[in-house]
C-alpha cells in the first residue's frame, strides 16, 4: 500500500496540513521542517497524487459551512455542539472556519457559487440534508470537496457520517410499548429532510412490529424549535382523545412539548410520556430529565472535518461512508400510562 500524506504525518510528529504544504513548498513553513518532511517522503517511498497538487494550488487553508437555517438559530444546541466539533478539529489540523447562515430557498445556491467560484473555501461540511439536495448534487457535479453530515437518496457514494436513525426511534417505540404505551403521537419537522424520513420510517417500522398503527391526527408537523413543540402538543392535547406518548424529531421539540403538557395541568411521564432525538446538554437537566436518542454531536462534527481536512490532502479513506448506531437515554419523562 502506497504511503500517504498522513502516514508522513505521523512519522515527523506534524499535522497533515503542515506535510502537505512542507511538500507543495510554501513559504509559512520553514526549512527545517521542509527538509524533515522530505526526507520522511522518500524513506518511505511517497508518490505526490499531481491532479490533487493542481487543486491545490487554489488553496485558502479555510472549510466552509453554511448555516441552513431561518431567524437567529446559533443559540440552537445542536449547531453549537457541531460547530464546537468542526471549529475544533479544523483548528487541530490548521484549517480556519468560515461560517454564514442563509435559509433554504432561491438565494441558497447563489451563496454556494459565489463561495466556489471565488474559491473563498477548499470545502465545504454540509448539513441537514434533504431528500432532493441541491447543495449536494451542485458540489458534486463539479467534484468541488464535501462531506454531508447526513445520507442523500441516489447519492450513495457521497462522503458522509450519519446515525441510524431508524434504530434510534425503533429502540424509542420498544421502549414506550414495553411501558404499556398504545396511542403513539409524532411531532416530526418537513419530510424533504431526510434524518425526518429515517425517523419516520423506523417510528412507523416500530410500531408496526407490535402492531400499532399510528393514527392520522397523531402526526403533526414542527419546525425543530421548543416553541413548534409547545404549539403541536397543545393541539395534541385538544384531541377528544389524546395519545399518551409523544415522540418528538428532535430535543427542542421534545422539550416544548413538556412545557405544554405541564402548562396543560398534566404529569409528564404519567399523563403522557415524550422522548426526543440528540440528546443536546440540556436534555439532561430539564424538568422532568427527557429520555431521548443520544448522537454525539460533538464528535460527529469532528468527525466530519477530519473526513474533510483527509479529502483535502488527498488521504485514502478509510471508510467514506460512517452509520453510527444509536443509544436510547432513558429518564423521566417516560413512563407507565394511567390512562
Amino acid at each position: 500500500m502506497q504511503p500517504t500524506i498522513r502516514d508522513i504525518a505521523k512519522k515527523v510528529n506534524r499535522s497533515i496540513t503542515t506535510v502537505s504544504r512542507a511538500l507543495h513548498d510554501y513559504d509559512d513553513v520553514s526549512e527545517e521542517t521542509k527538509e524533515l518532511v522530505r526526507q520522511a517522503a522518500k524513506e518511505m517511498g511517497y508518490v505526490a497524487n499531481k491532479q490533487a497538487q493542481l487543486l491545490r494550488q487554489q488553496h485558502t487553508d479555510t472549510i466552509g459551512f453554511i448555516l441552513p437555517t431561518f431567524g437567529p438559530r446559533f443559540s440552537d444546541p445542536f449547531f453549537s455542539e457541531f460547530l464546537a466539533g468542526i471549529g475544533n478539529a479544523a483548528a487541530e489540523q490548521d484549517y480556519d472556519l468560515l461560517v454564514s447562515t442563509c435559509p433554504p430557498g432561491a438565494h441558497e445556491m447563489d451563496t454556494y457559487e459565489k463561495f466556489v467560484q471565488s474559491r473563498r473555501v477548499d470545502g465545504f461540511i454540509i448539513v441537514r440534508t434533504r431528500v432532493d439536495d441541491q447543495r449536494i448534487r451542485y458540489l458534486d457535479s463539479i467534484n468541488f470537496p464535501f462531506v454531508a453530515f447526513g445520507r442523500v437518496p441516489g447519492l450513495e457514494h457521497i462522503p458522509y457520517i450519519d446515525e441510524n436513525s431508524e434504530q434510534g426511534m425503533r429502540l424509542i417505540v420498544d421502549h414506550l410499548v414495553k411501558l404499556g404505551h398504545r396511542r403513539f403521537a409524532c411531532i416530526a419537522p418537513s419530510l424533504n429532510m431526510t434524518f425526518a424520513t429515517h425517523r419516520m420510517k423506523g417510528l412507523k417500522e416500530g410500531l408496526a412490529k407490535h402492531g400499532i398503527s399510528m393514527r392520522p391526527e397523531y402526526v403533526l408537523t414542527g419546525d425543530l424549535t421548543e416553541k413548534g413543540g409547545y404549539e403541536r402538543t397543545l393541539e395534541l392535547i385538544g384531541l377528544p382523545e389524546r395519545p399518551t406518548a409523544i415522540v418528538a424529531c428532535n430535543d427542542l421539540m421534545a422539550i416544548g412539548a413538556i412545557r405544554a403538557i405541564q402548562d396543560s395541568g398534566l404529569t409528564v411521564g404519567r399523563e403522557i410520556s415524550v422522548t426526543g432525538f440528540d440528546d443536546i446538554p440540556i436534555s439532561e437537566y430539564v424538568q422532568p430529565s427527557l429520555t431521548t436518542v443520544s448522537q454525539p454531536i460533538y464528535q460527529i462534527g469532528r468527525s466530519a472535518c477530519e473526513m474533510l481536512v483527509d479529502l483535502l490532502n488527498e488521504v485514502a479513506f478509510d471508510r467514506k461512508q460512517i452509520l453510527l448506531e444509536p443509544a436510547l437515554m432513558i429518564r423521566n419523562s417516560t413512563g407507565i400510562p394511567i390512562a
